[in-house]
């Protein structure tokens, strides 16, 4: 067994005040709770919250107390995530610190959440990491998951742990947790996902094994989750199988297809480009309302069918 111990830090996160006072204090609480954890991660924006009006340069103050923060306590620290301003242009980024303090990563969110994360820019490079005689962890950033080719990229590049902050605030949690269990299974790795609360998220950060097993599912509540991971078991499992069955990263290895979907110049994108442009979904009229997924016909009253829509939906009344 090779183990490793992985703290998620679910906090209360303020989108109007600084929260690394409150960072601070949880950190201090962790490591005198749990002093035999060895890494601990935040939620994505967790410094200072889902606004984009405090970008921090890289290297700049804000590091600097993370890196502080690590020193102390001897830990790897993944600080979440904060808006960073290079050259005039704004990233999604998580540092990740050694236990010495130095930054020997960052990570540029890939898949900014457009249309509603606007003025952030996509990051380009696939961030690994090693931590010796432990194994190899990679990056990744909330919206990143959705699009399985990041968290495949970074498997082939022999990541075993997968760290994941994110700022989930919306009503797909479910999806994403489904989402989560898919990525360590078709990878075989863990996948340590940590969302934050208040203005931060709604919680219900989870971890998964490499069986896309729940190891463990948070509350949406403020709550500390340390976990020994078990990295010999990623290794067994990618020469084995999972439960002795499918060796995938084997047969992703060994494939014959091409995948021409990322070749634009042999792939025909006509549909791709029929769905118009990536933009925030507006009101709909009742005449362009979606299609009702029920079987069953809608009630009607003695004055005829029962409208889906109040009938002066829109501000012009039409």
């Amino acid at each position: 067994m090779i183990p490793f111990s992985v703290a998620g830090v679910q906090m209360n996160v303020s989108a109007t005040e600084s929260n690394l006072p409150e960072m601070k204090r949880q950190l201090d609480i962790l490591v005198h709770r749990f002093p035999w954890v060895q890494m601990v991660v935040f939620s994505e924006l967790a410094v200072c919250g889902p606004l984009p009006n405090y970008p921090q340069p890289a290297g700049g103050a804000l590091e600097v107390e993370f890196q502080h923060m690590a020193a102390q306590h001897g830990l790897w620290l993944v600080p979440g995530s904060y808006f960073e301003l290079d050259q005039d242009r704004i990233y999604n980024t998580a540092p990740v610190i050694d236990p010495q303090g130095k930054i020997v990563a960052r990570h540029r969110k890939m898949f900014p959440f457009l249309p509603y994360e606007e003025g952030v820019e996509p990051g380009h490079e696939f961030v690994v990491f090693d931590v010796p005689e432990v194994g190899r962890f990679g990056m990744s950033i909330c919206y990143d998951m959705w699009f399985p080719e990041t968290t495949r990229t970074l498997a082939a590049m022999g990541a075993e742990v997968i760290i994941h902050p994110s700022l989930t605030n919306t009503i797909d949690r479910d999806v994403e947790h489904s989402i989560a269990q898919a990525t360590a299974a078709i990878n075989q790795c863990y996948v340590f996902d940590v969302n934050g609360v208040g203005d931060g998220g709604y919680g219900r950060s989870v971890v998964v094994g490499p069986h896309g097993n729940v190891i463990y599912e948070a509350g949406s509540g403020p709550e500390i989750v340390p976990i020994q991971l078990n990295l010999a078991l990623i290794r067994y499992e990618r020469q084995n199988g999972i439960l002795g069955l499918g060796q995938i990263l084997k047969s992703f290895r060994d494939r014959r297809v091409d995948f021409p979907v990322y070749r634009p110049e042999s792939f025909d994108n006509g549909y791709l480009n029929s769905l118009g442009p990536l933009s925030k979904a507006t009101r709909q009229r009742p005449d362009t309302a979606p299609p009702t997924t029920d079987a069953t016909p809608p009630a009607e009253a003695e004055s005829g069918p029962v409208p889906l829509y109040p009938q002066s939906y829109d501000e012009t009344g039409t």
